[in-house]
């Protein structure tokens, strides 16, 4: 196995399952960069409904394609808060993006080769040459096909979405719990159903179902891992 800090760790799972808390805390322990794959499509998202490419609860498919090249997203770390921000054209807009709206629309952006295609060769770009932790829905089965270390994690619907409503409570954003449950049923639907890159696990993955889990746990599970990989 490579040296640590050159590692390719893919973690690929359902929307609100923990892997970014998760991918954060593994890359911040392993000293290895994190990109949260999801949080692209999100702006990407956000971006659409600020410029009104979403109208009558629609996407103007092709008017969002055109306007791809006019979109730039950045993930920088801030340091004072200790985490990583998404910007969008210049923005901050990690709390934005994080809100229930933007999540109804970021699996229906998703689902857009084109979006896709832009989304996946920028991941690519950001983890050249270095190792990286990074989350999303086709991970290990796209963007980085032959990562060391592939991870499927999952949680029950109802689990993941009191735990997604706790944070939104948290950060003073309006939803209730059964709209945020019907609204990570319907993103699991979405994005285990869309033709471009569903949400699959990849044949070489292995599972994590954090339903019960803390993240102490979560991390010692993953010690456990790396260890036997070694071994091996």
């Amino acid at each position: 196995m490579k040296n640590t800090e050159d590692l390719v760790i893919a973690i690929d799972g359902h929307s609100s399952g923990g892997k970014s808390t998760f991918a954060k805390a593994l890359a911040k322990k392993m000293g290895l960069t994190y990109v949260d794959s999801g949080a692209m499509y999100r702006a990407v998202a956000l971006y659409a409904l600020e410029n009104e490419l979403i109208v009558d609860e629609k996407v103007k498919r092709q008017d969002l394609i055109e306007r791809l090249d006019a979109i730039t997203i950045e993930i920088r770390f801030n340091s004072e808060k200790n985490r990583h921000e998404t910007w969008l054209n210049g923005r901050n807009i990690e709390d934005e993006i994080r809100g229930v709206e933007v999540s109804k629309w970021a699996s229906t952006v998703s689902a857009i080769p084109e979006v896709r295609i832009t989304m996946v060769d920028l991941q690519r770009k950001i983890s050249k040459n270095k190792g990286v932790v990074m989350d999303g829905r086709d991970i290990g089965t796209v963007v980085f096909p032959s990562a060391d270390i592939k991870i499927f994690l999952t949680a029950q619907a109802e689990v993941r979405a009191e735990r997604r409503y706790k944070e939104m409570v948290e950060n003073g954003l309006q939803a209730s719990y059964h709209e945020v449950l019907d609204n990570i049923m319907l993103r699991d639907h979405q994005d285990s159903t869309r033709e471009a890159s569903p949400l699959k696990r990849a044949k070489d993955s292995i599972d994590l179902d954090n339903s019960a889990m803390s993240m102490d746990e979560q991390m010692k599970w993953f010690e456990e891992l790396l260890e036997k990989r070694r071994e091996e």
